[in-house]
């Protein structure tokens, strides 16, 4: 037995090497396939979302594949509509960015003046010289670059969202007839598809929510191009920590230089983006999906700047879908639980701690005759 544990033992140095090579290795395949993997992890979730509404039609009697049809007629001209919409808003913002760039000009160099008078010592001529090597047109052709790569994004998710949808349909066939046991592994993945379901529901709700509440509050206060930023609002908040914060940068910086604003008017959008993003993503959300489905903090920091670097900018906004994709498969599965507890909350470990304590403590309950 002392031979046989000591081989053990000996293993796991082995063990643990090969497994950080390995992973190892997957990081750096997804980092030199992101340009491949970005797309497809874009439309695995949009088609995650749209079978809900595709189940609950079917459950009205619509045929699956009629289901399909309409789900993605209505989401093509949901995001048609939005497109134009963004795409007007964002021309009168090109068309307003001289002006802007002017009293935002005007606004650093009273800042920089005023710093100054106060005893710093800033030169405000060598701060102008390190940010004056570019041209005032050297942005455009890498903007135009950037929006001709983002609408070919779009065009390649879109049709891997109307083949995946398609493809769902008969996945379960396919797992039965390939497996010789299909009933252990379809329940385990019936568990991650209904949880991941659930947590994309209520994440995009809370975005949804998040960028009406914004829209309304810049319209109300006066912010130009209100759409804008909800629309930023709602993209930047599956970004954790910092998202809300990123998101509230331009409008109020745009409201303290603009004429009809002021510093009252900035401090209000401020509170108005604290307000809401305090409300919805610390009080209702984490009520919505449970402490089950939270992850710690240090996790959710540490998932935002590796799948940032991995995969970049939508890295950064699909952080926490990533991560909580990887919790919610290892949950599914009993022997990779332990990690999913590992990524999870404190809290939430101690409570289920102290639920089997109390289940181990309690005595057994006296059978019926």
């Amino acid at each position: 037995m002392s031979n046989e544990s000591d081989e053990s033992y000996q293993s796991i140095p082995l063990h643990a090497t090969l497994a950080i090579a390995a992973l190892v290795v997957i990081i750096a395949g997804m980092k030199l396939g992101a340009s491949l993997l970005v797309p497809l992890l874009l439309a695995f979730f949009i088609a995650v979302v749209c079978t809900e509404p595709i189940q609950w039609l079917n459950r009205r009697g619509l045929p699956m594949r009629g289901a399909v049809v309409l789900t993605l007629l209505v989401l093509a001209g949901m995001l048609t509509l939005l497109g134009f919409l963004v795409v007007n808003s964002f021309s009168t913002f090109v068309d307003a960015l001289p002006e802007i760039e002017t009293r935002l000009y005007q606004a650093y160099w009273q800042l920089l003046n005023r710093l100054s008078s106060l005893g710093l010592a800033i030169d405000p001529d060598e701060i102008e010289a390190l940010f004056s090597g570019a041209g005032d047109t050297a942005w455009m052709p890498a903007l135009l670059g950037e929006v001709g790569n983002f609408f070919m994004q779009s065009m390649v998710v879109s049709l891997l969202v109307v083949f995946i949808m398609f493809e769902t349909l008969n996945f379960r066939d396919k797992v039965s007839l390939a497996l010789e046991n299909p009933a252990p592994s379809l329940k385990r993945f019936g568990e991650f598809s209904m949880t991941l379901k659930r947590y994309l529901a209520v994440k995009t709700t809370i975005s949804l929510v998040t960028g009406i509440l914004i829209w309304l509050s810049c319209f109300l206060i006066g912010v130009k191009f209100a759409l804008l930023w909800a629309v930023l609002a709602f993209a930047l908040n599956f970004i954790p920590n910092i998202g809300s914060a990123i998101a509230a940068v331009p409008p109020v910086l745009l409201l303290l230089v603009s004429q009809n604003g002021g510093l009252g008017d900035a401090l209000l959008l401020s509170f108005a983006y604290l307000g809401i993003n305090f409300v919805l993503g610390n009080l209702l959300e984490p009520r919505l999906m449970g402490r089950a489905l939270g992850l710690s903090t240090l996790v959710a920091f540490l998932s935002l700047v590796v799948w940032g670097w991995i995969f970049g900018v939508v890295g950064l906004l699909l952080s926490v879908l990533l991560t909580m994709t990887l919790k919610i498969a290892l949950d599914s599965h009993p022997q990779t639980r332990w990690m999913a507890h590992l990524l999870g909350p404190g809290s939430h470990i101690r409570a289920e701690k102290g639920k089997r304590l109390n289940q181990a403590s309690r005595p057994p309950s006296r059978r019926r005759k």
